[in-house]
């Protein structure tokens, strides 16, 4: 059974229901970080247990992407979502209630194999759904939607659980959200699978997730200024065990992955567009957040409202492509995409500690849309690279494109960003030697240091961190503006094949 066809209404209500289960998804990668606190409080986790518990999702989620799409062609991709739908919210369950720091590291680990078993679902559905070239840029445009928007949901969600539940609330809401995806699913989304899908290549699997989850370790690592022992093992791990994968699926008849496809100019193309709009995306929203609550003094809620012009472009952005790649094909519409986050990354170079909300909120808005943009059409492209018997697979590498160009984001402008303020921080007078090194190791830092001073020094010292870690932030963006510049003019070359629609 390849795909069975559904009748022009009820393919959007599936799409509708689709799109539930990817919103759920990006909540909860975001909606622990306000939970921390007081979980920490409650569970009394060691300093490598909480990062286990914020970091665990993550990395199971983006080490078996690949492997649970391929697994969806061969299984059914509607089997496998109800069933990950299934484990999700049982799962859920085990969070909200764990009794110790271990128990809520081996479910969040389990919710990120679930994850895994929906995304790629969701959007190899959508490819088997809807035919219609149009249509599907149309209809991947709200997918991606729907998870841009959930990554900004996901901390007002929590902020307002928390004002009235204990932490495990933030879990528990993806009980009902999960109950409902599997009664509508069931009777709303077409079953669709690979005809023809070859033996299950479990070496492969295997080397996928290692070498995966081995890179995105590598990068996190990076990023929180883990030791570099950490760093180097973990990315040769990463990169051995992703080229070993590579060779083994060039020898194999029927391969998990058709890496081949990486030879086309076009399909390469996309999946590096697709991981340098999340590069810019991820890193300008994390990165923000703290400039408007370690640097401007906003709290979590007032920062997240703050942000939404992000996610509203993004929205914007992913509704808008099908509209103008039908007008001027794909290949444009990407180049303007990339483009427009390089100059909302180049504008941050002047933002200030006293700028408005306006300006800031112009630069979001216009890197949402970019990014919207850009991430719709470069996952159509791979999806329309492949026969939709293979959609699974190819939704696998366009997600894990997504992983990874996040976790760059955040690590590669996060390490600018620290290596500038170290070296641009001036420290006044007066400030105690034990404190200087914690000072000079972070805003959040200084800002925990600060509080323990009188505020003839107390203040200066913020002042001075707070000038620091803006400066490191406009060079940090410099940095990616160059860069997204850069993959503008890439992706006008390797997308110029002309995109043929077929109707």
């Amino acid at each position: 059974m390849s795909a069975v066809s559904a009748p022009p209404r009820s393919r959007w209500v599936a799409l509708a229901t689709l799109s539930l289960a990817v919103l759920l998804i990006a909540v909860d990668a975001t909606v622990l970080g306000l939970a921390v606190p007081f979980l920490a409080e409650d569970l009394r986790p060691s300093a490598t247990e909480l990062l286990w518990i914020g970091d665990v999702y993550s990395f199971v989620l983006a080490g078996l992407l690949i492997t649970m799409g391929g697994l969806g062609d061969r299984i059914g991709r509607k089997r496998l979502l109800l069933i990950g739908a299934a484990v999700f919210g049982a799962v859920s369950v085990l969070a909200a209630f764990a009794p110790s720091a271990g128990t809520l590291i081996a479910a969040r680990a389990l919710l990120g194999v679930a994850g895994a078993t929906l995304m790629p679902s969701t959007l190899s559905i959508i490819r088997n759904l809807f035919t219609d070239a149009r249509e599907r840029t149309m209809a991947i445009g709200v997918w991606g939607s729907m998870g841009s928007a959930g990554m900004a949901i996901g901390p007002l969600v929590g902020g307002v659980l928390l004002e009235h539940f204990w932490w495990g609330s933030v879990f528990l809401i993806n009980v009902p959200v999960m109950l409902v995806l599997i009664a509508v699913g069931a009777v709303t989304l077409p079953e669709s699978r690979d005809p023809s899908p070859g033996p299950w290549d479990l070496p492969g699997a295997a080397l996928s997730t290692v070498g995966v989850i081995g890179v995105v370790y590598a990068v996190k690592e990076l990023a929180a200024g883990g030791g570099l022992l950490a760093v180097v093992v973990a990315g040769v791990v990463g990169v051995l065990g992703l080229g070993a994968f590579v060779r083994r699926q060039l020898r194999l008849p029927v391969p998990l992955v058709d890496v081949r496809l990486f030879g086309r100019r076009r399909f390469s193309g996309a999946v590096i567009t697709d991981a340098l709009a999340m590069f810019g995306l991820s890193g300008l929203a994390f990165f923000i957040s703290q400039f408007l609550q370690l640097v401007q003094g906003l709290g979590p809620l007032e920062a997240g409202l703050r942000e939404l012009p992000l996610v509203a472009g993004a929205v914007v952005g992913g509704l808008l492509a099908g509209v103008l790649a039908a007008r001027w094909t794909a290949r444009p519409v990407v180049v303007l995409g990339q483009a427009a986050m390089g100059l909302a990354l180049a504008a941050v170079l002047l933002l200030r500690a006293d700028t408005g909300f306006l300006p800031i909120g112009v630069v979001l808005a216009v890197a949402g849309l970019g990014a919207g943009a850009a991430f719709t059409l470069t996952a159509d492209i791979v999806l329309a690279s492949v026969p939709k018997e293979k959609a699974g697979a190819a939704s696998g590498v366009a997600e894990t494109a997504y992983e990874l160009g996040t976790a760059l984001g955040i690590a590669l402008l996060g390490s600018v960003i620290t290596a500038w303020y170290r070296a641009g921080i001036g420290l006044p007078a007066g400030v105690p030697e034990p404190a200087l090194a914690s000072a000079r190791d972070s805003l959040g830092g200084a800002h925990a240091v600060a509080g323990t001073l009188p505020p003839e020094v107390g203040g200066p010292l913020l002042r001075a961190a707070r000038e620091a870690f803006v400066d490191g932030l406009g060079a940090a963006s410099g940095f990616a503006a160059v860069l997204l510049f850069a993959a503008a003019g890439a992706a006008w070359l390797m997308l110029r094949e002309p995109a043929r629609r077929p109707r």
